[in-house]
């Protein structure tokens, strides 16, 4: 018996895909974002079970954030991000568009962003006057 290695695939489901590649944390979620809208291959909604082929253009939106990668390889396992990242090519404009948004998010966060847990005695009775006030 010959060990050969694997036939390079030549599509693979789109939610399997964006999973491999580190988009989502598990497929479920990838199916879900499909699902609304959330990623264009070549600028039309798809479904998740859509074949995906190297050289298709996909828009995806994670949050407030739009990526614009080509599919370069596909590849059926997760693996480590630096090898995942190898799976597409971001295009420029996309990369400088996403440090733009990341700058401006450290120059500027959202109010309240700071905040974390429960707030404190303190807090809550600012918190109740000022709804008294009201």
């Amino acid at each position: 018996m010959e060990n050969r290695p694997p036939a390079p695939l030549e599509r693979m489901r789109i939610d399997k895909w964006l999973w491999a590649a580190r988009f989502y944390k598990t497929r479920a979620l990838a199916a879900q974002a499909i699902a609304a809208g959330h990623v264009r291959l070549d600028g039309h909604a798809v479904k998740a079970a859509r074949e995906l082929r190297c050289g298709e253009r996909l828009e995806i939106a994670l949050g407030d954030v739009l990526w614009s990668v080509v599919v370069r390889r596909l590849d059926e396992r997760r693996r480590p991000a630096p090898e995942a990242q190898q799976l597409y090519e971001e295009s420029s404009a996309s990369r400088a568009r996403r440090m733009a948004q990341k700058e401006a998010r450290l120059l500027a966060p959202a109010p309240g962003s700071e905040l974390r847990g429960r707030p404190t005695k303190k807090a809550r009775r600012q918190i109740g006057r000022f709804n008294q006030g009201n």
